[in-house]
């Protein structure tokens, strides 16, 4: 592949306190400085590539500037949300409807605190990202989960679908306050369409429940397709919901710290806010509004388009390791973000068992699904350059089969 931004040069994180690279190794497993070193990480959800150039050159204007006192959020960033939303993903938004906070995950936390009391319900849809389950429980909530419904595809992969009767009991549930969503889906890889959207906003909305859509993921898309945001549904959907977004993943920022929540309803952002200054989650550092800036520019999308590509491209290099090498072990097909999800229910261990075994005996980490709610599966970063994914996967398979 030919690109103008460089996605394979091997960058050494190690020893930078990086929590992919660095940081300690779960269940007990002890790895002697060598087989550390050789260590493959392929769970959090970080990228092994650099920042954009143009947004380490923006980072290097503003360190050069010498003084990084309390930072206000200055107009410019604001505009720079507005016009990407607007000029990328059809979604119309207004300056007043963005708070910004320090990350998506205290965002969620925060919102949860806003609109559900203790004791009540938050909806989610399992397998889903584990922060979801821990942002619920710390604010005393109930978690409501309504299953995906996995199907089979003819090509032998396999995806997921809303189950809408289930969704349609839950929200019918007194107390059952927010409707949880993850768009696109971390870990089942679906892109939802815009008529999945639609089916599942009219349940919530028929019933008093909020949907809070994470779209975090939301510029990982297949090649040649793009996803829907919740708000570009149209009046009423932008307007009895709340949207979580960031340039972290798409951008590879996440230690800089910024995100954005945005909320129409005048009373639901007031509650936000409330339970932001509570959290005290609403002061941003000087480079993340910065990074956001230059981001989102047209550099910025020029990049994430040759990103996709070598994400779809380390897919395809998974997908084809296990169709030809562990048929047993089917792979979800992968529509939007970097995480690809792999049916291990044939080896006769739990998914935490296999993740710690492949750790101590291959050297490559890679996350188990218990922690999505969903034993069984192992979830694997694709975000890394080719080469590097090339050896994890020969570790990756090799370790599968010696325990099939």
């Amino acid at each position: 592949m030919s690109h103008t931004f460089d996605f394979e040069t091997l960058v050494d994180r190690r020893n930078t306190s990086s929590v992919k690279w660095d940081c300690p190794l779960p269940g007990g497993v002890v790895l002697s400085p060598e087989q550390r070193d050789r260590l493959i990480p392929l769970w959090v959800a970080d990228m092994d590539f650099k920042a954009a150039p143009f947004i380490l050159d923006t980072l290097r204007r503003r360190v050069e500037h010498g003084v990084f006192g309390y930072t206000h959020v200055p107009d410019s960033y604001y505009e720079a949300v507005i016009r990407w939303f607007r000029n990328r993903h059809g979604l119309p938004l207004r300056r007043k409807w963005i708070v910004c906070t320090t990350a998506v995950v205290p965002a969620i936390t925060a919102v949860v605190k806003a609109l559900a009391a203790p004791g009540e319900g938050v909806i989610i849809q399992s397998p889903v990202y584990n922060c979801f389950f821990s942002s619920v429980s710390k604010n005393g909530c109930r978690t409501v989960d309504t299953p995906l419904l996995r199907r089979g595809l003819p090509d032998g992969r396999f995806s997921y679908e809303m189950d809408y009767k289930a969704l349609e009991k839950a929200c019918a549930e007194p107390g059952n306050r927010i409707l949880l969503l993850c768009n696109p889906h971390n870990p089942a890889g679906r892109r939802w369409t815009a008529a999945e959207l639609r089916r599942a906003g009219d349940i919530a909305m028929r019933h008093g429940v909020t949907v809070v859509s994470d779209e975090i993921h939301c510029e990982l898309a297949q090649p040649g397709t793009s996803y829907v945001a919740y708000g570009s549904l149209g009046e009423p959907y932008i307007r009895e919901s709340v949207t979580l977004c960031s340039p972290s993943k798409s951008f590879n920022t996440a230690g800089l710290q910024i995100a954005n929540i945005i909320a129409a309803r005048d009373d639901i952002r007031e509650k936000i806010e409330t339970a932001i200054r509570a959290n005290d989650v609403g002061d941003v550092n000087p480079f993340g509004p910065a990074a956001l800036e230059a981001a989102y520019s047209d550099e910025g999308a020029l990049w994430l388009e040759e990103l996709n590509e070598v994400i779809w491209h380390n897919y395809g290099l998974l997908l084809e390791r296990f169709r030809n090498e562990l048929p047993q072990c089917p792979v979800a097909a992968l529509e939007a973000t970097y995480l690809a999800w792999v049916d291990v229910s044939a080896i006769r261990m739990s998914s935490e068992e296999i993740e710690l075994a492949l750790l101590r005996d291959q050297q490559v980490w890679v996350n188990a699904g218990e922690m999505y709610g969903a034993g069984g599966f192992l979830r694997v970063n694709l975000a890394c350059p080719s080469s590097l994914l090339a050896e994890g996967l020969e570790r990756l398979v090799a370790g599968l089969k010696a325990l099939v």
